[in-house]
């Protein structure tokens, strides 16, 4: 990713290739250019890069004079950010990914703190490609959306004003992550380590076989099965299998299946 930065000695400052470059801004439907921008220069204040879009109201056309005058001399950012038709397809790659958002949800989430999340991030960053997920303005992120994250973040705002720009919060996150990269990212965070960890593409393939052969076998009713699949999703998310474990689960789904399967080697299709 191109950065007008060059490069440091100490790799917490951004230096090509640190934890800062792997970790990417995943913005869902945009409604306003200006926060896209703003959005921008929140970033690069704090030496990130990497944004990816999904779906904005403007599309290609993203990048107008609004967006270009609010991201205040981050233009750069716009124009390396990526364009996508879908969340998993920005996701891809990624070994970990945290959602924000500000509403109460049914179905509860494994939960991070500002704090926590930029402590996370900045720690998983150092053995792969990692994502915060930013929603709507109006709704944020969608159910079927944070399935897809192994983490929801909040901004604990005045409950009775919690709605917060999602350029602010994209400076409350930004900062966080600049501040425990500086500071050395706190390991009682317990980050997963492993370099081999499931990518959001591996993840999404699995859970795509599991529910077929889970509607094949009868288990599961294709029309009615939407909060079994995010808790499934939830539960592997905790477990965070790595790419064999993957491979054996996905050779035992294949055997449910009346299908011949080897646990242990890769699926082109994950």
């Amino acid at each position: 990713m191109p950065t007008d930065q060059s490069p440091a000695e100490d790799t917490s400052t951004g230096t090509p290739g640190g934890p800062l470059e792997r970790i990417r801004f995943v913005l869902v439907e945009t409604s306003l250019s200006g926060n896209i921008g703003a959005t921008a220069r929140a970033m690069k204040n704090m030496g990130l890069s990497r944004m990816a879009l999904v779906r904005p109201k403007l599309g290609a056309r993203f990048a107008d004079a609004d967006a270009v005058a609010r991201a205040s001399g981050a233009d750069d950012l716009l124009a390396a950010a990526t364009l996508h038709d879908d969340l998993a397809d920005a996701l891809a790659g990624c070994r970990l990914v945290v959602g924000s958002s500000a509403r109460a949800r049914s179905l509860e989430w494994p939960e991070l703190d500002a704090a926590g999340c930029g402590a996370r991030l900045v720690a998983e960053a150092a053995h792969g490609d990692v994502a915060l997920v930013l929603g709507r303005e109006s709704t944020g992120l969608s159910n079927d959306e944070l399935a897809l994250c192994h983490y929801l973040v909040r901004i604990p705002t005045d409950p009775d004003f919690s709605s917060l720009n999602i350029a602010a919060a994209a400076q409350v996150f930004a900062y966080e992550i600049r501040r425990n990269l500086l500071a050395g990212a706190d390991k009682s965070t317990g980050p997963d380590d492993r370099p081999d960890l499931a990518t959001a593409e591996e993840m999404d393939g699995f859970h795509a076989h599991l529910m077929q052969t889970l509607i094949a076998i009868g288990y599961a009713d294709a029309e009615q099965c939407n909060t079994l699949s995010r808790r499934l999703r939830r539960l592997f998310h905790r477990a965070r299998p790595d790419r064999t474990e993957l491979n054996i689960l996905r050779g035992v789904l294949a055997k449910m299946a009346g299908r011949p399967g080897r646990p242990g080697v890769p699926r082109r299709d994950a």
